[in-house]
């Protein structure tokens, strides 16, 4: 009897030990040093029994790799995906829906976010995700350039017009100074930097050619024809654009909170940030949104311990800025000072901007619709077509995509 409760004993110490382990879920992110990265590697340290297994893919291959993955399912649990790129994993059903979760939770509620990164997340009404973080941009300005030019540096552009005055002024080719730096670059980084000008006019990516959208390209060709942006806006990308800027070869700029770090270091001048010019002072504002959004893929065999890790990332949204250069979806989250002046102003800009932001999309086939809008900035900006003929074009190529 004795041999027989040492063995039972024995044997119940062993299957709670197996019950007891803890159970690993794997997450696919474009950097190691993330926060959905560092928050999983926080989460795996808890005593919670659930570890995060995280696996960095570089951002070309993130797409392809997730495409191939859930279609031999071999995919993660979790990933880090670009948050236009939400809508076609969440169409495909390739992502959880997170209703009767969100439902049960005393965490994650879709009312607290923004309404540009909500719509990021939904596909016909159904949350798949939450944000990560969000990102807009902005009218970067340099106050010294505006000083010398004559231009109060603490009123910097608020409609295009005043941009437009503002860009003659400032642009000086002896000095290989232009007016403004942005990316009309036939990728996303065009559509990133056009669709909020295009929006604010009155139209978006299903009314692509009305007056105000061939309104605002042309107010782009006019910047470009006249000389006040550089040549290569056509093929220069946002990181090259605020280049010029740091450099002193641009007195305005497009871009947005990622370059703020790298400004305070680089811009030997005094700068500031001001929410985008709109066509008129009663127009709508609109801006871009950027950044990633994480979502549990629908076949994952631990949906409950995915969605813990969710409400501790959603727990955590105070700390995207300024510990991860970013800034948070949710609303009411406060803005914490850095200790440098220009950033903290300028990062309160874009906090207010975050209202403004506006999905690309969302449609399960983003990059055709993309890849549309990018043929009609680049054929207006070269004389090709009209801009409003570049614009039907891209319209009825869009029509045929939705339809």
């Amino acid at each position: 009897m004795k041999k027989l409760l040492m063995a039972t004993a024995t044997w119940c110490l062993a299957t709670s030990a197996a019950f007891a382990e803890d159970v690993t879920l794997t997450m696919w992110t474009v950097a190691n040093n993330a926060p959905e990265a560092v928050f999983a590697n926080e989460f795996s340290e808890m005593d919670n029994g659930v570890k995060i297994d995280v696996r960095e893919i570089k951002f070309d291959d993130i797409i392809p790799e997730t495409l191939r993955a859930f279609a031999t399912k071999a995919n993660p649990d979790l990933i880090s995906i670009d948050n236009p790129n939400h809508s076609a994993f969440s169409e495909a059903g390739a992502f959880l829906d997170l209703s009767p979760h969100i439902a049960k939770s005393d965490q994650i509620s879709m009312d607290n976010y923004f309404d540009g990164p909500r719509s990021s997340l939904e596909w016909e009404g159904k949350p798949y995700g939450i944000t990560r973080a969000s990102s807009t941009i902005a009218l970067f300005y340099n106050k010294d350039m505006f000083e010398a030019a004559g231009l109060d540096p603490n009123d910097p552009p608020e409609t295009w017009d005043e941009l437009y005055e503002a860009a003659k002024k400032l642009t000086d080719p002896s000095k290989d100074v232009y007016g403004l730096a942005f990316s009309a670059k036939a990728s996303e980084e065009g559509t990133f930097q056009f669709l909020p000008w295009a929006q604010m006019a009155g139209a978006s990516f299903e009314n692509i050619n009305t007056a105000g959208a061939a309104q605002a390209l042309d107010f782009w060709k006019k910047l470009f024809d006249e000389g006040l942006t550089s040549p290569d806006t056509l093929t220069r990308g946002q990181w090259d654009s605020t280049g010029t800027f740091n450099a002193g070869n641009a007195a305005m700029a497009i871009s947005g909170p990622w370059e703020l770090k790298r400004m305070s270091s680089d811009a030997k001048f005094d700068w500031g940030v001001t929410l985008l010019p709109r066509p008129s002072t009663d127009a709508p504002r609109a801006s871009a949104l950027g950044d990633w959004n994480v979502a549990i893929f629908s076949n994952t065999e631990h949906p409950e311990e995915a969605f813990k890790f969710l409400e501790y990332m959603d727990s955590q949204a105070d700390r995207m800025w300024p510990e991860f250069s970013r800034f948070s979806s949710k609303k009411g989250i406060e803005v914490a000072p850095t200790g440098d002046a220009k950033i903290d102003a300028a990062a309160l800009v874009f906090a207010e901007d975050l209202q403004y932001a506006r999905v690309r999309g969302p449609h399960p086939k983003w990059s055709n619709i993309s890849k549309a809008v990018q043929d009609a900035i680049q054929a207006a900006l070269t004389g090709q077509k009209s801009s409003q003929e570049a614009l039907d074009e891209a319209a009825a190529k869009i029509a045929a995509i939705v339809n």
